[in-house]
């Protein structure tokens, strides 16, 4: 399968190439237009055998109004637009996903070479795709919900960190969005921009496999969760991981991307060996894409994590700031508590956010030049890390297997606390595989500790089976 590289996306001998994939994208469009409004449960249908045997049960008729309610306050509740800004120190430095910028430098404008200032921050910042509640979309299937406000702030965090990996996946790390306007040499980019929000688009179609309605769908399909129960940052990971497999069904080219979920804090590398190695009949289907590893699928890497008892422990502060300081980081969904957020930066004891805290109009991603203003944010936002809760996900992306290898060797020095080199590192590396089936995260024993998680909190970090790690409830 080949790979959408960054460097072929600008390539002139692509252009044909990514102009075919964009006219097979329409064609999908144009002939879901017509469905996805009549039979909004049809693509779950078709990838969940229970579906053809099971109908899902309807809400009652207290149910319907209690939930109708419900989401009309929370529509009125979050689609209020908070002007206040964060102030950051000017003579600290501040992180963005492994990129570090100066408030205090000045732009030089004899030169060309980007200055890493408070503007190339903020243009950094603002290029991140935003995933927020959204209201009057279809209807999710079993439930009267039209709107996620209130309870689904955890699923689009996920959102987020997995469009940050398909961001460095498909147009690379150095990717900016023109907002004022797409020259000529970056309607390739712009193309491919377009195509990772459809993917996100709040529709139960085919043509946006990564949606809100997939997820829930997905989280009813492996633990039964219903439209409004609330999540945790671990089984948000592995509803990122299977709806990814899911969507190389329709969109192939996702196919060259692979999600490992740490077990019990612990990635184990013949298991990350087994889920990116190619086969040796692997074909590639264009020979003119750039292959980065013709032996080796990327890798989006998830370590669910609890560091601290009921708050965080201050002890691992600076190793969250030193995985987003790694160039490898994508982000981290965890939050305050009950109140989920997408980290992806840091400032002295600050963590920048993108926050999924605010109601927008669903925007129709399946009509052609849609609008993209609503899925990208301005203001930067600051949480302190005293306020933050200790179940996380932190992310990583690696392109290739010498990334992996790289970072395995560079990610060392932000495993141990800097305070007391004798704590357990927040997770670990172990030749063999995981004696628990990666699939099996809804049946863990909820009390289930690793030898580390054991220790008291200021020793070391809890595992999946923790329960703390689901504490993000219905508001």
């Amino acid at each position: 399968m080949a790979f959408l590289s960054r460097r072929s996306v600008a390539c002139e001998s692509n252009r044909h190439s990514y102009q075919d994939l964009s006219l097979a994208h329409s064609q999908l469009l144009l002939s879901d237009s017509h469905s996805s409004s009549d039979s909004p449960i049809s693509h779950d249908a078709e990838h969940c055998p229970q579906n053809k045997t099971e109908k899902t049960k309807e809400p009652e008729d207290g149910d319907r109004v209690k939930t109708k309610l419900m989401s009309m306050w929370n529509n009125v509740r979050y689609s209020w637009n908070f002007k206040s800004k964060a102030h950051f120190a000017k003579d600290s430095p501040i992180w963005l996903l492994g990129r570090i910028y100066h408030q205090s430098l000045k732009t030089d404008d004899s030169t060309s070479l980007p200055t890493n200032n408070f503007e190339s921050l903020k243009y950094d910042f603002h290029s991140r795709i935003w995933l927020t509640y959204r209201k009057e979309f279809p209807v999710l299937n079993g439930s009267y919900y039209t709107s996620d406000c209130g309870w689904g702030c955890m699923l689009r965090s996920g959102q987020m960190l997995l469009a940050q990996a398909l961001v460095c996946h498909f147009l690379g790390r150095d990717w900016r969005w023109n907002e004022s306007g797409v020259q000529e040499e970056q309607t390739l980019q712009e193309s491919l921009h377009r195509m990772i929000v459809q993917w996100f688009g709040d529709k139960p179609s085919p043509a946006c496999p990564l949606s809100i309605h997939q997820m829930v769908s997905q989280g009813h399909i492996s633990a039964g969760k219903r439209p409004g129960d609330w999540y945790g940052p671990s089984s948000v990971s592995y509803i990122i991981k299977q709806i990814l497999e899911r969507a190389t069904d329709t969109y192939p080219e996702l196919d060259t991307l692979r999600v490992y979920i740490a077990q019990d804090c612990t990635v184990y590398l013949d298991d990350v060996k087994q889920s990116c190695s190619k086969t040796r009949d692997y074909e590639y289907e264009d020979a003119e894409y750039e292959v980065i590893d013709d032996q080796w699928k990327s890798l989006v890497l998830l370590i669910p994590l609890r560091l601290g008892g009921e708050r965080m422990n201050p002890t691992y502060d600076s190793c969250l700031k030193g995985l987003l300081s790694l160039e490898q980081c994508i982000g981290i969904i965890g939050g305050k508590p009950k109140h989920s957020q997408y980290f992806i930066g840091w400032q002295d004891d600050y963590l920048i956010h993108l926050d999924p805290h605010h109601c927008q109009e669903m925007v129709d991603v399946l009509i052609p030049n849609f609008q993209l203003k609503s899925f990208h944010c301005h203001e930067l936002r600051k949480t302190s890390l005293k306020q933050v809760d200790p179940s996380c996900c932190v992310g990583f992306y690696l392109r290739s297997q010498r990334d992996f290898e790289d970072f395995r060797r560079n990610v060392q020095h932000y495993l141990v606390p800097t305070q007391n080199k004798g704590d357990y590192p927040i997770f670990v590396f172990s030749n063999g595989s995981s004696p628990h089936l990666d699939d099996a995260w809804f049946n863990q024993d909820e009390d289930c500790l690793s030898p580390a998680a054991s220790q008291p909190p200021s020793s070391g970090p809890a595992t999946v089976g923790d329960n703390y790690l689901d504490d993000f409830e219905f508001l």
